[in-house]
């Protein structure tokens, strides 16, 4: 079996060895924090950065970061997906630009999902990796699919409309005036989303510091936090004092965060096909 994961691994890293097709050159200026393949989804650009050769089983599990935004992932997040990569995951996202997570914007990352997991083979059961405004988009996309998550973590995630980007300035991606997002907010806010996670017993960390003004403690992970607790639902939260929404590397460096991710990672099957993913044209 070990040989046959081998192989496997190694076809999909020669997979995206190769330049990219003339049709993709307009993703080819994105920089990645380690080696991987950036291709599209429909018209939005994607990524993949493949777990180290041999160590993957099959269906590769996988860590969906968001947002890909331009110029994110970061450098800062080199840290974390080399363990994750070191520990037989991949790491993939896709830029669906600034839907505060919209129903556009779920329908597109359903998209990149079916891709991921139906054409090339990737785990059915991601673990979600949300960093600041990453979590509007992943937390709606798991409220909507929370069987098809392992587990949700966070590093100074919005949960909160209201709170980040706020309600005028989100209400245009939804296709709402303000007055219609704010009717219909507890349909489309996290934070009143969580019950689907907690029946599905979906596991969640959140790092978020104590004196973050952009993306409020209070009215984000700690209010997850109470709330999904009071809803059954696993939740750590960790909290590093004098911290605000910034580039500390203790947000990016947090091995409570990397080990939580890595232990709800999909579990292998007790035997693997040799296959080679059809990426296409």
């Amino acid at each position: 079996m070990i040989t046959t994961i081998a192989v496997a691994t190694s076809l999909l890293v020669s997979s995206i060895q190769h330049p990219l097709t003339a049709s993709a050159d307009k993703v080819a200026d994105k920089v990645l924090p380690l080696p991987g393949r950036v291709f599209r989804v429909g018209e939005d650009t994607a990524f993949l950065i493949l777990p180290k050769p041999g160590k993957a089983g099959a269906p590769i599990p996988w860590v969906w970061y968001a947002p890909t935004l331009p110029g994110l992932p970061g450098p800062e997040e080199q840290w974390m997906f080399e363990r994750f990569t070191a520990a037989g995951m991949a790491v993939a996202g896709i830029d669906v630009g600034e839907s505060y997570g919209s129903p556009a914007g779920t329908a597109a990352f359903t998209g990149f999902y079916k891709v991921m997991t139906t054409k090339h083979g990737f785990s059915k059961t991601p673990c979600l990796l949300a960093r600041s405004r990453g979590g509007l988009m992943l937390y709606n996309w798991a409220a909507a699919n929370p069987r098809s998550v392992a587990c949700i973590a966070g590093i100074y995630p919005v949960c909160n409309l209201v709170s980040y980007p706020g309600i005028a300035n989100a209400c245009g991606a939804y296709g709402m005036t303000e007055a219609e997002l704010s009717a219909h907010l507890m349909d489309h806010n996290p934070i009143d989303r969580l019950a689907p996670l907690a029946m599905a017993k979906v596991p969640v960390f959140h790092i978020h510091g104590d004196v973050d003004t952009v993306v409020t403690l209070e009215q984000n992970s700690g209010k997850v936090a109470d709330r999904y607790r009071d809803l059954g639902g696993k939740m750590e939260l960790v909290v590093p004092p004098g911290q605000g929404h910034n580039m500390w590397p203790g947000f990016f460096q947090c091995k409570e965060l990397v080990d939580f991710v890595i232990k709800h990672k999909s579990p292998r099957r007790p035997t693997v096909p040799h296959w080679e993913p059809d990426w296409g044209p």
